[in-house]
Order: structure tokens, then C-alpha cells, then sequence
């Protein structure tokens, strides 16, 4: 698809979706694996003056209603292969009509509309505030508990594209490989729409495979590789990597988790590229630190981008810390989120008064202005780079009839980083084996939220308040 049909096709989708009577105010829930026409969708939306809440397609039907109801959808968009999860999923919320963008027109399966049938005369962007209105809504758990929508605005999506143009570098004939989830913000602000606001081609890939990420490497003479820790994994590790030219890539850059120095130079010295890291979150736009090319330093998430400010400050006493202190890690601009929909307690337990929105990373500072992401303050496991909050999993366990109380925490895996293990009390009199608890959560979540491992115990370490003492259970391993 050239540039010049990528537009043609955003502004026919706009204009039909303007036709059928959706205006600003609106949200459409986008469900599809990365594919060309998810940006056709997704900068409709923008032009129609909607918002777009991503949604991840390995949900449940049950995980996208929840998203669905807290975004207020009333049009949902997928693709053929979800359109039967889709239509569950849609069963009591406010959503009146499901596209299928791979339908033939005119052929759409029962209950849905063709995308080729919504298309309408092309149509100019519908005026919108851009510094308040809110364009896209991915969901992050935060700094602890359930799925929050992220209220992104137009401004802040453009923002921070201009902050990372300022330490990232792209050329004309520079391609790269969105292979990362277009619902995720990191695929969806640096890959699609970094890649497309340089004037950049981008090529598409619905699942990682790691032999069929070499072959369009090389098939498309690929520059930028954008990934995470696991596939830094196997670009370091993995014998097929020999099979494959990997010669045309100028820069893997690797984020969403943290990443070994060991590992990223490794890697490195195999492919003959360098490996980078960078730091960021959804309610960041995401990107708040990015390693410049030539600038390279083991275990550095980079320098602050351009137009942003950034704090180190100490926990107890609230004090900015000097060069090599640790602290939780403090963030304020242009890009920073204006809160959780629906959940202003949130949003300022997250922002405070002075626009300061509070990470949860705790990282130091070197005098070059490199950034180091030593702990972590927050409750999230981070599974391949997509996060999963203990609360959410201790909320369906403890439904079981069988548990008392439970808790969840994030232990080490080589391949993913981090998978779930839950530690369980099982109520007087019941037996639970372990097998059919991950049975049980399976049934309801994404599969990077099932349980790797349960571990029956007496009880759950808690402090004076109640709060669980996850560190104590991460000891236990």
C-alpha cells in the first residue's frame, strides 16, 4: 500500500464512518492482528474525530466486554477469524455494529458489515481540540491494579513522535518490521506511527516467528528492528539466525522490559548491529527515554527525550537525588497522559498537582544523563512486554470455590521474563491440585496470563494494613 492509498483509504473510512452517524464523542473498539489496514482504521477514527480503543486480540470475549463497557464502544472492528468472540463479546454492552475488515463486500458473516461496505466518499479531518481531545484509549493496569483506559490525546500522540524524532534517526529508504502488537502502545506509537510519520515503509507481521522475522529482514533489506527482551533472546541465541542476511538492519532497539547488558551486546556482536534500549509506559505516550545512535551504554534505557523532564526522587524523603542516587523515577510533558477514564482516584495517585506523573520504576542517573531502571516499585508481572496484574488474577482466583485467599507475583523465565505463579490458601476441608487452578484462570484469560506455577500455603504474608508482602513471597521464589 503506497502512501498515497494509505490516505485515500484513512479519509474514505472516516468519511464513511461519519456517514453512518458516528462523531466526535464516539469510540470504536479496534480487535485485529497488525495488517496494513489497522492504520487505515485507527487515523479514520482520528479524522472522523473519534476515539479508538485497541483492544488486544488475544482476549477473551469476556476481557473484551469489560473493555468495551469501561471505553463505551459503539462500533467494534476485526477480523473474520475473531468476528465469533467478537459478537459474544458485544452482548450487553453499547456496541450497534461489528466490521469485519477481511470480508468481501457485500459477504459479511451474520450480524456484521463488510469493511468495503462502510467505506464512503473521502472526507477532511473533522474539527477537533487536540490538546483535550482523547484518540486513543489503550487499557494499562498502571502502577498496580485492574486495566485502566489511558486517555491519549491528539497532542500527546504528536508530541511525543516529535520527542522521539529528536533522538531516533530515520531516512527515506529506511523500513521496518512492526511485528510488536499494533494495540500495544509501543507498536502503535514507535512502529506504525513513528515508522509512517518519516515517511518510512513498514511491513507487517501478525505473530512473531522468529524464522519468518529473518526472512522479511532480509526479503525487505529491513533498518529498524524494534523488539523485546525474548527476542533479543533468540536473535542472540537461536542457531537459525546464522541461516539469514541480516546485514541491511541499522538499529534494534528493545522495550516494554528490561533487557541484560549482557545479553543486548551479545546480541549485538551476532547480528553486527546495535542493540538499544529505551524506557517508557502507556500513560507516557509511551516513550520517555531513548538510547541515541552512537550513544550506547551497557544497561542505559537512554536520555530523556527532547521538550520532557524527568526527577529521580527518593521515596521517604521526597528529595531529588544527586547523580548515581536511586529513586523512584518522575516524569512531566507534553506527552504524559491527562488520567484513567472513568477513575480520577487513579489518575491522581499517578499525576500529581505539579503534572509530575509518578512511574513506579525505581532508576538512577549517570553524569552523561543516561537513565538506569534498577527495581521495580510497582506490582506488575511483565510477560513478553505485555503487562498482567497480579490484581486482576487474584480478583478471578479468589472466585474459586475452593480458595481462601491468594496472591500472585512475577517469577523469572528465560524465554517470556517474567510468568505468573500464584500462592494459595485453600479453604478448610477442600483439596485444589495445582492443574486444575491453571484450568480454571485459563478459562477466562489471555494465554500470557495463565499461571506457570501455584504454590499451596498456609498463609498469605500481609502487613499491618493488609497490604500483601509480595517481596517476601519473591524470596520464597
Amino acid at each position: 500500500m503506497t502512501f498515497g492509498e494509505l490516505r485515500h483509504a484513512i479519509h474514505s473510512f472516516a468519511g464513511g464512518l461519519a456517514g453512518r452517524g458516528f462523531a466526535p464523542g464516539d469510540t470504536l473498539a479496534l480487535v485485529a492482528p497488525n495488517m496494513p489496514e489497522y492504520a487505515v482504521v485507527f487515523h479514520g477514527v482520528a479524522v472522523a474525530g473519534g476515539t479508538v480503543t485497541t483492544v488486544n486480540p488475544a482476549y477473551t470475549a469476556e476481557e473484551i466486554r469489560f473493555q468495551l463497557l469501561d471505553a463505551g464502544a459503539s462500533v467494534l472492528v476485526t477480523v473474520a477469524a475473531f468476528v465469533a468472540v467478537g459478537l459474544e463479546a458485544i452482548e450487553g454492552t453499547a456496541v450497534r455494529e461489528v466490521v469485519v475488515i477481511d470480508a468481501p463486500a457485500g459477504a459479511a458473516p451474520a450480524g456484521t458489515v463488510a469493511m468495503a461496505d462502510v467505506m464512503g466518499a473521502p472526507i477532511d479531518q473533522v474539527p477537533v481540540d487536540i490538546a483535550t481531545q482523547v484518540m486513543v484509549l489503550p487499557y494499562s493496569s498502571g502502577t498496580t491494579g485492574l486495566p485502566k483506559g489511558v486517555m491519549l490525546t491528539h497532542r500527546n500522540l504528536v508530541a511525543n513522535l516529535c520527542q522521539c524524532d529528536g533522538v531516533l534517526h530515520y531516512e527515506a529508504h529506511h523500513a521496518g518490521l512492526a511485528v510488536l502488537p499494533f494495540f500495544h502502545i509501543y507498536g502503535m506509537q514507535i512502529l506504525m506511527n513513528g515508522l509512517l510519520s518519516n515517511g518510512c515503509t513498514v511491513v507487517t507481521m501478525p505473530r512473531f516467528d522468529l524464522a519468518g522475522a529473518l526472512a522479511l529482514v532480509q526479503q525487505h533489506r529491513l533498518s529498524h528492528f524494534y523488539a523485546v527482551p525474548p527476542m533479543i533472546l533468540a536473535l542472540a541465541k537461536h542457531p537459525i539466525v546464522e541461516e539469514y542476511d541480516l546485514s541491511s538492519l541499522e538499529l534494534v532497539l528493545s522495550g516494554a522490559a528490561p533487557l541484560g547488558a549482557e545479553l543486548a551486546e551479545e546480541a549485538a556482536a551476532r547480528i553486527g548491529c546495535p542493540v538499544v534500549q529505551a524506557y517508557g509506559m502507556t500513560e507516557l505516550s509511551p516513550a520517555s527515554h531513548i538510547t541515541p545512535p552512537g550513544q550506547y551504554r551497557p544497561g542505559s534505557v537512554g536520555v530523556t527525550v527532547p521538550n520532557a523532564e524527568c526527577r529521580i526522587v527518593d521515596g521517604f524523603s521526597g528529595e531529588d537525588q544527586p547523580v548515581g542516587g536511586e529513586g523512584e523515577l518522575w516524569m512531566r510533558g507534553p506527552m504524559v497522559m491527562t488520567g484513567y477514564l472513568n477513575n480520577p482516584d487513579a489518575t491522581a495517585a499517578t499525576i500529581d498537582t505539579d503534572g509530575w506523573l509518578h512511574t513506579g520504576d525505581v532508576a538512577t542517573i549517570d553524569a552523561e544523563h543516561h537513565v538506569y531502571i534498577v527495581d521495580r516499585v510497582k506490582e506488575l508481572i511483565k510477560v513478553k512486554g505485555f503487562q498482567v496484574a497480579p490484581a486482576e488474577l487474584e480478583a478471578l482466583i479468589i472466585t474459586h470455590p475452593s480458595v481462601a485467599d491468594v496472591a500472585v507475583i512475577g517469577i523469572a523465565d528465560d524465554e517470556a521474563g517474567e510468568l505468573p505463579k500464584a500462592f494459595v490458601v485453600c479453604k478448610p476441608d477442600h483439596d485444589l491440585a495445582e492443574a486444575e487452578l491453571q484450568e480454571f484462570v485459563a478459562g477466562h484469560v489471555a494465554t500470557y496470563k495463565r499461571l506457570a506455577a501455584v504454590a499451596f500455603v498456609d498463609e498469605i504474608p500481609k502487613s499491618a494494613s493488609g497490604k500483601i508482602l509480595r517481596r517476601v513471597l519473591r524470596d520464597r521464589g
